[in-house]
C-alpha cells in the first residue's frame, strides 16, 4: 500500500484516483499518521432488477384499505 501526504493527494488528486481505479490502495497522512485510505470502490451486488423484485415480494401482503391520502399525509405530518 502506498502512502502520501495530505498536500500531496490534494496536488495529485486526479493521479491517485487513477492508481486507484487501477486496483492500487493508498494511504493518506497528515504529519505523518493516516488520517484517510484511498480504496476502489465496489461493484454494486446487486442488479436494480433483483432489488426491485425483492421490494415487490416483501410489500405484495401490504394492502392500504380504508385509508385515503389524505390521512398518509396528516398522519406524516404529527411526526
Amino acid at each position: 500500500m502506498r502512502t502520501v501526504g495530505a498536500f500531496e493527494a490534494k496536488t495529485h488528486l486526479s493521479q491517485l484516483l487513477d492508481e486507484v481505479a487501477r486496483g492500487e490502495r493508498i494511504a493518506i497522512t497528515r504529519h505523518g499518521v493516516p488520517v484517510a485510505l484511498l480504496v476502489p470502490a465496489r461493484p454494486a451486488e446487486q442488479d436494480v432488477d433483483s432489488i426491485i423484485t425483492a421490494l415487490r415480494r416483501v410489500t405484495s401482503g401490504l394492502r392500504l384499505d380504508g385509508l385515503k391520502p389524505r390521512d398518509l399525509i396528516e398522519e406524516g405530518r404529527r411526526w
